[in-house]
């Protein structure tokens, strides 16, 4: 499967998906939006893909938004259009069945910043930039932002973020909740891949019913959200990594899981 505005390699089970338009401080298009999408649809359909990192070419920007100049000729139809198909994107990120860890290396901005959001959670570098600027140009975020960056942070912050139009740095998203760890630049795809190796040894099927019930019982109330849990964790029961995990604990070795 070929590519023009992003590389696609697999090593070990972890996918490295790049946005590749450095010129462009790598702003998504409707291009590089479906592109994204089939990149991701093959993580998610290789039973040899346990984890997903995204990230940018070059050391400025991990995505810098959307493309301003096709968005200045966007009419109030395609703008809706161009917003389903960003978000679109971003639930198949949200919802992979796979951890997607965004590599956050420079500007994430905009549809940046929303891409980001959608992910199983983000590191970034010490140069990294969050901010959703739309309100500067006469719009509001269109791929999630208005509602994933109020879950993630809380409503004030959040709200305040879209409003403003401000920019945050590294160690402030740190601060807030929006990355998780912030790293030197040039050790920021190692200490990500370090991260994914890490998931990559615990048992899959576990790692994909954890997802769910997180992602899923954030969307309910608490005791639906406790009910799902249960219900997880008896088809975990049914495993053959549950079986192997136990029975390695007790004879104090490392598992062999195999996914069943």
């Amino acid at each position: 499967m070929s590519y023009v505005n992003i590389l696609f390699d697999v090593r070990d089970g972890v996918a490295f998906v790049t946005v590749n338009r450095p010129d462009k401080l790598n702003a998504l298009n409707a291009e590089t939006v479906r592109e994204l999408a089939r990149a991701f649809c093959a993580a998610r359909d290789d039973a040899k893909v346990g984890v997903v990192i995204l990230t940018g070419s070059g050391d400025k920007a991990f995505i810098a938004g959307a493309d301003i100049g096709d968005l200045s000729r966007l009419d109030a139809r395609g703008a809706k259009e161009s917003a389903l198909l960003g978000q679109e994107l971003m639930g198949l990120i949200e919802h992979l069945g796979k951890p997607v860890i965004a590599a956050v290396n420079g500007f994430a901005l905009g549809g940046g910043c929303e891409i980001a959001l959608a992910c199983t959670f983000r590191v970034a570098s010490e140069n990294a930039k969050f901010g959703q600027p739309e309100v500067n140009l006469g719009l509001i975020p269109g791929y999630g932002g208005t509602q994933r960056l109020p879950r993630l942070v809380g409503r004030g912050r959040g709200m305040e973020l879209v409003l403003t139009g401000d920019s945050i740095d590294a160690q402030e998203a740190l601060r807030i909740g929006l990355v998780n760890h912030v790293f030197a630049r040039e050790k920021l795809l190692a200490e990500a891949e370090g991260i994914a190796r890490k998931i990559l040894s615990k048992a899959p099927l576990a790692v994909r019913a954890a997802m769910e019930s997180v992602t899923r019982g954030l969307e309910t109330t608490l005791e639906e959200g406790l009910l799902l849990e249960a219900d997880l964790f008896g088809l975990c029961a049914a495993t053959s990594d549950w079986k192997e995990g136990t029975t390695a604990f007790l004879e104090k070795r490392k598992p062999a899981f195999q996914g069943k």
